[in-house]
Order: structure tokens, then sequence, then C-alpha cells
């Protein structure tokens, strides 16, 4: 299915935007700021063709003293997947592949679990997440960074991930296959997807400051540093050594920009493209900006935005928000949290750019300035109401909603419990993993994923493991079942049924390979 918003034909419900209130925009980052405890935000707005509106706060890193401008280099994360459609987009023009094209054309070993979709997946199926896998799956292979995985594992991985529901059924959000995707771009352009986006996207746009691929964290300087809450303040997390790596998921999620540069980007998707010599043709926009895979629409969206309809584009989600157009995409990694939202029916948009543990300071301050320009003229709830609005959400959860256990009564296992389920465990596409004793501890310890490293925990008769980075912040339980093949198999799933999906616990499926190098 694929709906295209006819904007054209309709007509535009609104008057042309008037330029934005700075005096309302910067109360309502000060609010966030000071409610959410924000490390550093960087907020900028495009009206008419310019840019109307940039306000930064706070610092690259807590205690550091280097305070966060327009120039300071974010995580953008999933805000990427739209650079990455717009390098494919750019092959299309240029004749060098078409969206319909199956994807073994250009990646001949590429492998789905189903033969079938093997062959009838095309590169469009790759960008609007109707692939039949499960939301997440595979992601224990890009995150938590840095870990030992590359883009040949995350392909061969894709033949072992089982399907929750049929191809091209529904939608679910997956990473991977944006990693796929930046490798089809590749094959096709007969270059490395880093260098692709650096000359058909940077380059032409002037976004000077935006780093993909491998870069040096001195050369490039002010790199803002994700953060989480820890005891009620902002802490650096996962900082960057002194060179950044090329990561395995930088076409889902990797590349990082200034405000500046993204307040460029979003120009250049405002901006009438030049009847001559266009950046990326009229064509290609439209497809990028159409709804392909319909997407459910939440009961917040409803109340909040009016919305009536909402799917997934090619790297872009587009929906409705009081009666206008709205493209938008968030974008999420731990300590570092995005979103970006054009209104092309009003010739305007907006970008935040946040290094701290941001979720719902993202989510009140989007509201916010949605409002602040789909209802013009029309006195708008603050900051205040929208945070009140999501406590209320929480408290007001029915007594059915999943809720994490008390596992308080946690306490480290012995070296010697589970001694028959001690050893070196595999699982097909993430690889092996160990559950041995270390220094008077039982331990689990993934050998691609270094993050993934901490003590097993027992909880009454259930076992559970404690990693020993705080960053990583959802724990699994352990259990371990006979297989179909009378070989044990163990299995992880989460303690927090709301943990984020990226933890893909449930798509491993471990089976024991070998002792543990100490026994006997």
């Amino acid at each position: 299915m694929a709906l295209a918003w006819l904007g054209d034909a309709r007509g535009a419900p609104h008057e042309a935007s008037a330029l934005p209130d700075a005096a309302t925009i910067d109360r309502a980052v000060d609010d966030v700021v000071e409610r959410y405890r924000l490390p550093g935000i960087a907020v900028g707005v495009v009206a008419e063709g310019e840019v109307a509106y940039r306000a930064t706060r706070g610092g690259l890193a807590a205690g550091s003293g280097d305070a966060v401008n327009a120039d300071s280099v974010f995580k953008i994360a999933s805000l990427t997947k739209a650079m990455t459609t717009a390098v494919l987009a750019r092959l299309v023009d240029a004749g060098r592949l078409n969206w319909n094209d199956p994807v073994i054309q250009y990646l001949p070993d590429f492998r789905m679990h189903d033969p079938w979709v093997t062959r009838h997946i095309q590169v469009r199926d790759l960008l609007i997440h109707n692939s039949g896998l499960g939301a997440g799956a595979g992601d224990l292979m890009l995150w938590p960074e840095p870990n030992a995985f590359t883009r040949a594992d995350i392909v061969a991985a894709l033949a072992h991930l089982k399907p929750t529901h049929g191809f091209r059924e529904r939608y679910a959000y997956d990473n991977l296959l944006y990693v796929v995707a930046g490798e089809v771009a590749a094959a096709a352009a007969g270059k490395p997807y880093a260098q692709l986006v650096r000359e058909e996207v940077f380059q032409p746009l002037g976004m000077d400051r935006c780093q993909v691929g491998s870069w040096s964290r001195e050369a490039v300087g002010n790199v803002a540093q994700p953060h989480m809450l820890q005891d009620g303040r902002s802490v650096v997390v996962r900082a960057d050594g002194a060179l950044v790596p090329d990561s395995p998921s930088m076409a889902a999620g990797g590349i990082r920009c200034s405000l500046g540069d993204m307040l460029k980007w979003m120009q250049a998707w405002l901006d009438e493209p030049h009847p001559k010599h266009p950046w990326l043709s009229d064509t290609q926009r439209r497809v990028l900006w159409t709804l392909h895979m319909p997407m459910p629409i939440s009961q917040r969206m409803r109340d909040w935005d009016g919305t009536r309809m909402y799917g997934y584009g090619y790297g872009w989600r587009v929906s409705d928000v009081d009666g206008v157009w709205k493209v938008a995409h968030t974008g999420t990694l731990m300590g570092m949290y995005a979103s970006l939202v054009l209104l092309p029916d009003l010739d305007t948009g907006f970008v935040i750019l946040t290094n701290g543990e941001g979720e719902q300071a993202r989510t009140v301050l989007e509201q916010v300035l949605l409002e602040h320009f789909t209802r013009r003229g029309v006195a708008t709830p603050g900051v205040g109401h929208y945070a009140a609005l999501l406590e209320q959400d929480r408290a007001m959860r029915p007594a059915s909603t999943p809720r994490a256990p008390d596992t308080s009564a946690r306490r480290p296992a012995s070296a010697d419990a589970l001694r028959d389920q001690q050893g070196v465990w595999r699982d097909p596409w993430f690889g092996e993993v160990e559950l041995c004793p270390h220094e008077g501890d039982l331990r689990f310890r993934a050998r691609k994923s270094p993050r993934l490293d901490g003590r097993v925990m027992e909880v009454g008769n259930r076992w559970l493991v404690d990693w020993d980075d705080a960053s990583v912040d959802a724990e699994p339980w352990l259990a371990f079942e006979a297989g179909d093949d009378k070989h044990r198999r163990m299995r992880l799933s989460h303690v927090d049924p709301t943990a984020d999906f990226s933890y893909d616990y449930a798509d491993l499926d471990f089976r024991r390979v070998a002792p543990c190098e100490d026994s006997p």
C-alpha cells in the first residue's frame, strides 16, 4: 500500500506560517532543560526558507565547562535513516538502481530465513519495516557499542532471524535492514557507504560538521557526549575514545551532525527543487514522503494531534497534526535523543538535539513546538501541561499492563551454581557467550559484545544477569530447557517487559558447544 499526500490537490488548510515567537520558544526550551535536568540541548527552526530560530543550552559533557553551540556535533541516531534513503534516491535519479530491484541483485549472498522472501524482497522493502521480523530483531549486533560485529556479520545473520509474522503483512520497526540498504547503495555505486553519504548529502548541501564512518574526536572537536541520570544527576556514559569507529550501525543510526548542519538539511527539504540542477528530483522527493506502510495510531496521537493518518515513507514518518501534513522522525540512542519535524504546508520545520536521558523532554518539547506552528493564533499549552499528561498516563496504567517485577532480593550466584549449565554457548547469529566462574562469581560474557558482561544473580528460583555497565539498562532472565535435538538450550527474556526492544533477547537461542576453559 502506498498513500501519497496530495497537498496541491486538497489545498493548504492553514495560512502560511509566520516566523516563530523566539521568546515563547526560549521559555519552552528553558523549562524542558530545568524540568528534565538535561546536560545539553540544541534547538533550531527553519521558516519561509530561512533559519528563523536557534538556541543552545548546557555543555558537551557534565562538568567539562565546554558549552554546546550551533557547531557541536550530536548523535542524530535514526535521523540517519532519511540520509540513507536520500543516498538511494540520488542513485535512482542517476539510473544506478530502482526501488523495486531485488536485493540479491546487488548482494548475491543476502539471505532471509524464508527462501521465498530472499528471492522477492526488494530495495524498497528494506526501508519500510515490513519484512516480517519482530521489532528490533538482531539489534544486539548493533548496540550496545562498541562491539566486534561487522556489516558482513549482519547480512549473514538475517538468514537465522525467524519472522514473527508474514512478509509485508504489517509494520514492525527494524534497524538491520537499513544496514543492508547501506550495503545495497555501496554495491550499486561501487563506493563505501560513508563515502557515498559525504558525496551525495554532506558536500552538496554544505553540511561540513556532519561525521560518518571513522573519524578523530580531537580533529573534529566540539563533540557532545551521551549522559544518563544516576542518583539524580547527569553523568557521561559510553564516552567517545580518540578514534570514533565506523560502526556497523552507521546506515541505520550512526551519523553525527551539528545544529547548523541539521538546519541546512531541513532547508534542502523545505526549499523548492532547482528546476535545472536539483539536489534531488521532485519525483524522488515525493517517493520518499509517500506513505508506503501504515502504522498504528496511538491514543496519545489521537488526543494530542487529532491524527487520522500515520505511516512510514522511505526513512520518514508521515502523518497529519491538527490538519497539517507532518514529515518527521525521531532518533534514540543511549544518552542521546533527537527529533526532526517538517511541516511542508507551512514551509516550516524544527530540530531538537539533546545529549541526556531525554525521552520525555523530547516528547514534551516537540509537542509544544508543533502546536506553536500548527495552531498559530490560538493559545496553546506549555511544557508543564504536557509533562503533567505524561505523568498522568503513567499513573493511570491499567492493572493488566506488564510491570517490572521486584528483584531486590537478588543475591550473587556462587561459582558452583548452575554447574550442569556452565560452559560456552552459541547462538547462530549472535555468536558465543560464556557462562563460567570467574573470581568467585558466575558470570555471563558475550564474546563479540564486551558491554554484555555481568554477574549471574539468583532471585528465588530464577536467574538473571546484572550487567556491570550501568548504561546497559535491560537485564535478562536466564532459562534452560531441553532442545528438539536433546541438547540443552539457553534462552533469555526481559526482566522488565517494557524494556527497549533493541535488547532483542527473545531472538536468541543458545546451544552449549564447549565446557568452560578451566573445567576439568
